[in-house]
């Protein structure tokens, strides 16, 4: 079973839980998902299935989309609703005009502290490991990017807000940052991740409909419940390979391709469906598999 499969997650779980899940119900050991989901946010979850898990190096920067919602007043130690108030609990009124201005000190390029409770390593060991215990985390300063930060409403202590934000932005340091400016602290209280790359919520499948579905009849690859392999990496065009050019490739020879582009890399399909290989151009017409994803 190879594939890319869609998960909105639910909150409460770990995007390993999810992995777990996904691997007992589709009886398939071998899933990874592209960018980690905090227990407590929900949404977009893309799981890589079978040689699929080979795609994830394509998807080390990619973009995401979010929505969610800031409530001022007070800190947390995990700088979201779950974690403990580090801080007094503080009246708060926010007016429209004051929050558009502390948005706008978020937007582009920035200086971002990771969350003390994070998967930030410090010397090997994840920074959420020390932080339960109590240990001192000091996390250094990456520069993130904020493409968007839009505020949809304003009322009482809390800020509803939209994103669509760079690799490596977590919004619960933006959450935590802006009560820092405002100076009464803050926290992310929820958030929904609407797209990762190429995958929004219109092509997603709740966990349990899944599982109702695998119940119903084996589920493989070519369901409907998976992303279509046409509409992936939609940044790279795809070439038809006949049998003997994808015979070739899955041998781990170069071969000639069309020349739709001068792309540097191609998708190269045997049929509609039928993902079988990432190639990169040598020269000219003449390209080698970077990864090959189909054995038949």
């Amino acid at each position: 079973m190879n594939g890319v499969l869609i998960i909105d997650k639910p909150s409460g779980l770990t995007s390993h839980d999810v992995v777990n899940r996904a691997r007992r119900i589709l009886g398939e050991r071998s899933i990874g998902h592209l960018g980690t989901l905090d227990p407590m946010a929900t949404g977009i979850l893309p799981l890589v299935v079978g040689s699929y898990t080979r795609l994830a190096q394509f998807y080390l920067n990619s973009e995401k989309k979010y929505e969610g919602t800031v409530r001022f007043g007070f800190s947390t130690d995990t700088y979201d609703a779950e974690g403990e108030a580090t801080s007094e609990a503080k009246e708060v009124a926010l007016h429209r005009e004051a929050a558009e201005t502390l948005a706008a000190k978020f937007r582009g390029v920035i200086e971002q502290h990771p969350p003390p409770f994070s998967a930030k390593k410090i010397k090997g060991v994840p920074a959420y490991k020390l932080a339960r215990k109590h240990n001192e985390v000091v996390l250094k300063p990456v520069q993130v990017e904020i493409k968007e930060l839009e505020i949809v409403s304003v009322e009482g202590d809390r800020l509803r807000f939209r994103a669509r934000v760079g690799s490596g932005t977590y919004m619960r340091s933006v959450a935590h940052d802006m009560g820092r400016d405002m100076g009464c602290g803050a926290h992310l209280e929820s958030l929904r991740r609407t797209a990762v790359a190429e995958f929004t919520l219109d092509e997603a499948v709740a966990l349990d409909d899944l599982a109702r579905q695998a119940g119903n009849c084996p589920i493989d690859s070519g369901a409907d419940l998976f992303f279509h392999p046409r509409k992936l990496l939609p940044h790279f065009p795809s070439v038809a390979a006949d049998e003997q050019t994808a015979a070739r490739i899955r041998d781990g020879r170069p071969v000639n391709l069309p020349e739709l582009s001068r792309a540097r890399q191609v998708k190269v399909f045997s049929g509609q469906r039928n993902l079988i290989a990432i190639a990169t151009r040598v020269a000219g017409s003449l390209f080698h598999a970077k990864i090959v994803l189909s054995a038949s």
